[in-house]
Formats: structure tokens, sequence, C-alpha cells
């Protein structure tokens, strides 16, 4: 019989807290299993919400830093790490000041009683007179997981600055539609935005979105299927309002659909049970006419707005290609696009204040009209780099 030894020690604290080292005899040896692999039910080398116990639960939101959805190794790794840390040790994450921002979370925007299709507005508190540009957050999960709640760490620090409301979107799953539903709620609710502009005094001549995985390809979407009727969806109250957007920060989402499999991936993206087919309702060789119209880069042309992607090398679930060629096919149709690649990352989880910074200076040139730089190219993962922002440089 299989016998399992833990530290005692280690018992003590939260098991997901800290890696409990499980130490099976298998009868041919010794083979050391994590809290990660036995709580890892299907083995796809990532954790969702169903697979944690009950009282870990409460934590998945802040173990996933990247808000794709699911947690990998390397951010189970360090939020482990960070709640080890010495009792009184304060964190060098800045901390958010929820006072500056006024949230109205729950909006319906598809005119249904939809809980998924609903999104949260964050107003700053203090702010001038001006209409505000909006900053847009898609969330991640595959399309299968995640929700609109993660949005709101991600665009605090946009709203906490006065200069930009944000809007996180929820939309429906792949448990309940298949695409294009996806992409038929994310334009109901940019509509839903410019229909209720004046009402929050937000500027709908501005309007920049970002995401996360599925939320970046979801938000590459935006960018590049603005004139496709057939993805433009009947939902709503506003179906007279654009569904355009004037910028796109593109983080690590699939481009290709059809491509995927072609480069190293932890995931045969083709199998039935892949994200990707799910998206589409079925294996995706098999589906290519869906797969094609769900690929950003099957809509790109020339008036696409500029788009920023940031990709890490070692992405195991997503392939790094995937914004190369999508930046590619961006550049060959005169768009102005720019790649971000992260030496060495994965699926997210990136340890480097540059790419905030980039994002940052991305959304003032293109939503307040400031003369920022824009760089692309390399940037070690984990690295320390000092923020590149300059106003007054051309770029």
């Amino acid at each position: 019989m299989d016998t399992i030894k833990m530290n005692p020690s280690l018992i003590q604290l939260s098991a997901f807290t800290l890696l409990v080292i499980a130490t099976i005899n298998t009868g041919h040896g010794q083979v050391k299993e994590t809290i990660f692999d036995r709580w890892d039910k299907n083995g796809d080398g990532k954790l969702i919400r169903e697979e944690l116990p009950t009282n870990a639960k409460p934590n998945f939101e802040r173990a996933d830093s990247n808000n794709d959805g699911f947690i990998s190794r390397q951010e189970d790794a360090l939020f482990r790490k960070k709640a080890g840390q010495p009792a009184g040790q304060k964190s060098k994450r800045p901390q958010r000041t929820n006072a500056l921002i006024k949230t109205k979370p729950d909006i319906p925007y598809a005119a249904t009683d939809n809980p998924k299709q609903t999104l949260t507005l964050m107003l700053p508190v203090k702010r001038g007179t001006k209409s505000l540009p909006i900053v847009v957050f898609i969330h991640g999960g595959g399309w299968q997981n995640g929700d609109k709640q993660s949005g709101t760490r991600q665009l605090a620090r946009f709203v906490e600055s006065g200069e930009y409301a944000g809007v996180s979107i929820g939309y429906r799953l792949t448990d309940e539609a298949y695409w294009p539903s996806q992409i038929h709620d994310c334009k109901a609710a940019i509509r839903w935005i410019r229909g209720n502009a004046e009402k929050y005094g937000l500027d709908p001549g501005h309007i920049g979105a970002f995401g996360t995985s599925a939320g970046g390809h979801l938000v590459a979407m935006l960018g590049t299927s603005g004139d496709i009727d057939e993805l433009e969806g009947r939902l709503g109250e506003y179906r007279k309002e654009s569904s355009r957007i004037h910028c796109v920060g593109n983080f690590f989402g699939p481009s290709a659909l059809l491509e995927m499999s072609r480069f190293p991936s932890r995931i045969d993206h083709d199998a039935p049970s892949s994200p990707e087919s799910k998206l589409v309702g079925g294996p995706l060789q098999k589906t290519r006419s869906v797969a094609l119209s769900a690929s950003p880069i099957t809509h790109v042309s020339k008036d696409d707005p500029p788009m920023l992607c940031i990709h890490g090398t070692d992405d195991q679930l997503v392939p790094y290609n995937q914004s190369v060629i999508l930046d590619q096919a961006l550049r060959k149709a005169g768009c102005d696009s720019t790649l971000i690649t992260v030496k060495g990352g994965g699926h997210g989880g990136f340890n480097s204040p540059e790419i905030d910074h980039r994002l940052d200076s991305f959304f003032a040139r293109h939503l307040r009209g400031m003369n920022m730089e824009i760089k692309g190219g390399e940037i070690p993962s984990g690295s320390r780099l000092k923020t590149r922002q300059r106003e007054g440089k051309n770029r």
C-alpha cells in the first residue's frame, strides 16, 4: 500500500501557502509529489478554481497573478513564497486605495439577465471636468474559466490616476456558448460604453483595451474585426453605436488557432478537449471555417488600431509564435504594431515593472495624446529594469 510522509512542521501551516512534498513509495523507488500535483487532477499543469479544496478557493484570485483564470506552477510557487514571509514584513507591491475609485459592478450590457453579460464600471473619485478616456480589461481563462472580478485589480492603477475610467467585461464561457458568442458579448459591452458615455462623463472617441491569454485573444479580435458584420452580433440596446476601439494591449493571446499545434506547447490544441476546440464547438482542424473566424490574424486590415503584443518565449500554453505572426501580419498591412518579447517568460506571471511602464505609455500615447515612446524588443524574464517612459520623445 502506498504511504505518504509529510514534514509535521509543514502540516501546521496552510497547504496552499507552502510547498508540501509527499514521498510516495510506488514499489519502483520514490517519487516526489507536490501539493500542486495532487490538486492538478487532470495533469494539465494548471489549477482551476474547481480543483482547489474548499479552504484554498478564497485565495484563487490572489494566486492567479496574471488573471488568466488558472494558477500555473510559477504562480503557485510565487504565492506560497509571499505567504511565507516573516510576520510584519511589508510587501513591495503598492497597496491599492479603493477610496480613490467609485465602482459600479454587475451592469447588464446585453439587455439580458445573464450574470456573465455584465460589466464593472470604475470611475475616479477625483477627476477633472474633461470626459475620461476608457481602459477596458477582458479576463482570460481559456474561454472556460475566470470572471470580470479580476479586472478590477488590473484596472486600479489607471483609474486611481484620475486620468481614465475603467471597464472590466464579463462574457459567456464555452460551457454556455460557442464562438462567436464571446466576441458578440465584448462588442455589445463596447457599444454600451458609447451609449452611456455622456451619462458617466466618458470619452467615446478614446477607448483602449487589454487582456490576458483568452482575454488577449478577445481584445485582439476587437481590434481586427471592427468591420466584420457577422462578428458584431445583435445584442443590447445600443446596436447603432460602433464597437471599434482605438488601441489594443494583447498579453499572450492566441491569434491563429489553426497554427497553434505547429509550435511547441504543453497542450494538443487540435484535440477535441483543448480550450480552442471547445471555443469553436469541435476539433479545430474539423471546424476550420469557425477557427478561421475566431482567429484575429484572419481579419487584419490596414485600418486596425495600434496594437501592443506581450509574450514570453517559453509559453507552454499559447506558443510565443502566435504573437510573432500577428505582429508580422499587422506590420505587413501597414498597421502600428509593437511586440515585446519576454525572454524566458512563460504564460504570464512576468516579474518586470518595465512591462507595466510600457503599457502605461502605450495608453497615454493613444488615449491621451501624450508624446510617449513605445519601445518593443526583448525584456529578460523577471528583470528589474528602470522605466523608459519619457515625455517629449518622438517614437
